[in-house]
């Protein structure tokens, strides 16, 4: 199943994203037109939408794709969870998941343009995980029980505010508008072949920069939700961005950052593709107060 936000409507999407049918018209009213509601009461949605067809589904315009999912109520982000992007970033390997988290105001929808506010800023393609069930101390055996599907997202990340002060401002320096862009559609984990292993990879401007496997990850999908859901109860909805692999600005000699009119397509195998471009504003503009911060060799710095 791929569930889509269609100019802000629930909608349930052929596997070739040509077409779509409404959700709230093929279910009779018993679910509405908000994709969030939908998320609340998953289990009987999947139950409701498991024979629908889509003989009389309606040409599909990727313009009108919202993201999948617009407003969770959580969104978690894990640092340095691939070996070879902590080794590019001189940082080390962690023992533990790190989390920090990305404001709700920064998502958005897959090909959203994204005004750039000066800075460093960079790229960092990503699984995005949605929570289909409350969890709370899941073992993680049990971890894929729980997700909803999964999307394809972008972690951009302005560099020198992310790194400011101590401790750092990785929140603040991920959480601009546009800066978390996910889609297209949100795919249940049944349509994958092997959702622990999936290639994913980012390009700047048709130039490939990344390319990985969800199974190089150090914590799996399942053992982030386990190891998440023992502090915190993980709500229908919430968002998990399971990390980037190697191959980021900041990591390359000399870095390289985002311009304006620079393109980012991001990709995850079974899902599709998300396509960002990054615009300039004259009224959104980065804070004069923000430093100048230099990345230093040996400082963890990444994310």
């Amino acid at each position: 199943m791929r569930l889509a936000n269609v100019s802000g409507r629930a909608a349930l999407v052929s596997p070739a994203c040509e077409s779509f049918v409404d959700v709230e018209a093929v279910t009779g009213g018993r679910f509405g037109p908000d994709p969030q509601h939908v998320l609340d009461r998953w289990p009987d949605f999947r139950r409701a939408t498991g024979d629908v067809g889509f003989a009389a589904a309606q040409p599909l315009s990727r313009a009108d794709l919202l993201a999948p999912v617009p407003s969770p109520r959580q969104v978690f982000a894990i640092g340095l969870n691939y070996r070879q992007h902590a080794e590019e970033t001189n940082s080390t390997i962690p023992q533990a998941p790190l989390v920090f988290t990305k404001f709700v105001s920064a998502i958005d929808r897959p090909d959203a343009s994204v005004v750039h506010p000066g800075g460093s800023v960079d790229w960092e393609v990503e699984l995005v995980v949605a929570i289909g069930l409350r969890a709370y101390q899941v073992p993680p055996a049990e971890g894929w029980a729980y997700v909803a599907g999964v999307m394809v997202g972008q972690d951009i990340s302005e560099r020198e505010l992310q790194h400011s002060g101590e401790p750092p401002q990785f929140s603040l320096g991920k959480s601009y508008p546009g800066f978390g862009p996910i889609g297209p559609t949100l795919v249940t984990v049944d349509e994958l072949e092997c959702p622990d292993d999936l290639a994913l990879g980012c390009l700047v401007n048709g130039q490939i920069v990344q390319q990985a496997r969800t199974s190089e990850m150090i914590f799996s999908v399942p053992e982030l939700i386990s190891r998440l859901s023992h502090i915190a109860p993980l709500l229908p909805g919430d968002l998990i961005f399971t990390g980037t692999p190697a191959g980021v600005g900041m990591g390359e000699q000399p870095p390289r950052f985002l311009s304006v009119d620079d393109e980012l397509t991001s990709y995850v195998e079974g899902i599709g593709e998300i396509r960002n471009r990054m615009v300039a504003s004259a009224v959104h503009r980065r804070p004069d107060t923000v430093p100048n911060i230099r990345m230093a060799a040996g400082v963890n710095r990444a994310g």
